[in-house]
């Protein structure tokens, strides 16, 4: 009995020194990395980039040979000759025929670039890709911190009404204050309560869609501490142009552009007739022949004109394309850098006020509890404190909302989550 006694306490204290995975707590960088291996729409768009590849191997085979057969059999009985019967080779002629089309040099190799160059645009394309999805994943990262900040906001404004309707029971009971003002009091906590159920509820929401866009299935929270060490330039002339460089639409555009050159030499050069050579076997009524075969267009009505000339159009298409791009990609950074720094001078201005509310919410208290104000003063102090509070979230999360428009309007935002 000891034994099972000793045994049983001894699993009882494995299993509280047994080490409890801790909920993972994720920054914005390593929420877009989560996303970047993890997000399913991301996954199945990596197989366009496998798709495109076959292309290269499509475009380096070369045609197959080509056997044709035609055979002529005399059905006339009366015209076979003497001693011959329906299936003697006297009454037959064979055709065996070997020819294989020769593409000219010229027409695998721009066949080959063009695929190659496809593979790049898609790479680019995937890329872009990227960065949409890390700016879906940064706006809801960034839902799951204004949910979460107001989820504890509302916490502690429920507590403090919690901790003061407690005393103002005991106070009603000495007959310091009156039954009304513990049903304020009592009011104001329930109105709290309510407002929480809320603001939980959508916390929980907006953690379960971010988690489908991370692609992750254990429970997962952010770190509100995070404070965006991401740095940017201090010019933003160097900004516009590092985007104009390395945003993953304009290089997008860009490798169009060569694809278009590709496609330009491919549909010229496949204007060039393709010539059909080989051997002949023919026998007839059982004498043996040979020849040889040969066979080439001639380029008088058809040249492929119009893929040529679609192929122009593209590129012309594609350059009007990196026109319109860079003058809206200049416009979406110095917009959004402007916003950012407007924002971020509002969150520095907003800290006194901070501290103000705080202030005036302490000492309201303080003289309330002490009979030297009313409970109305106490209140409209309190609910001054939370309206300081979220107006102070609201301007934060204006400036984090600026932060995640710039780096996406840069294509930085593909950067921090390498």
């Amino acid at each position: 009995m000891c034994y099972k006694i000793a045994t049983a306490i001894l699993i009882v204290i494995t299993m509280r020194m047994a080490p409890v995975k801790a909920q993972k707590a994720y920054t914005l960088q390593e929420a877009l990395q989560a996303a970047k291996s993890n997000n399913p729409v991301l996954k199945t768009r990596q197989f366009d980039i496998g798709i495109s590849q076959s292309d290269i191997t499509t475009a380096q085979l070369r045609p197959n040979p080509i056997l044709n057969n035609q055979s002529l059999q005399l059905v006339q009985p009366s015209r076979f000759p003497e001693h011959s019967s329906w299936y003697n080779g006297t009454n037959r002629q064979v055709w065996w025929q070997l020819t294989k089309p020769f593409q000219l040099p010229v027409q695998r190799r721009n066949k080959i670039n063009f695929a190659e160059q496809n593979v790049r645009l898609t790479e680019k394309q995937y890329a872009d890709t990227e960065r949409h999805l890390f700016q879906s994943v940064a706006q809801k990262w960034l839902d799951v911190w204004s949910a979460r900040k107001q989820l504890d906001l509302l916490t502690t404004a429920r507590n403090n009404i919690d901790s003061l309707a407690t005393i103002n029971r005991l106070r009603l009971k000495n007959q310091v204050i009156t039954s009304t003002d513990l049903s304020r009091t009592e009011l104001l906590a329930n109105q709290y309560e309510i407002q929480l159920k809320s603001a939980r509820q959508d916390y929980l929401n907006e953690i379960s869609n971010l988690k489908f866009l991370m692609g992750v299935q254990d429970s997962v929270a952010i770190d509100t501490a995070d404070q965006f060490a991401f740095a940017f330039p201090d010019q933003m002339d160097a900004i516009v142009q590092q985007a104009l460089q390395n945003r993953s639409d304009i290089q997008t555009i860009k490798l169009t552009m060569d694809v278009a050159d590709a496609n330009i030499k491919l549909q010229k050069s496949t204007a060039l007739p393709t010539p059909e050579l080989g051997l002949i076997y023919n026998p007839q009524n059982k004498a043996q022949y040979m020849g040889v075969y040969g066979t080439i267009e001639i380029p008088i009505f058809s040249r492929n004109q119009g893929e040529i000339r679609k192929s122009q159009v593209i590129k012309q298409q594609a350059e009007q394309d990196l026109l319109a791009t860079g003058t809206q990609l200049e416009t979406e950074i110095r917009t959004a850098y402007k916003t950012y720094t407007t924002q971020k001078q509002n969150v520095q201005n907003f800290n006194q006020l901070l501290t103000q509310s705080q202030t005036i919410l302490n000492s309201v208290k303080y003289s309330y509890l002490r009979g030297g104000t009313t409970i109305i003063d106490f209140l409209e102090a309190q609910r001054s404190w939370l309206d300081t509070q979220q107006q102070y979230y609201d301007v934060l999360g204006q400036y984090r909302q600026s932060y995640i428009d710039l780096l996406y309007a840069s294509g930085l935002i593909n950067q921090i989550a390498q």
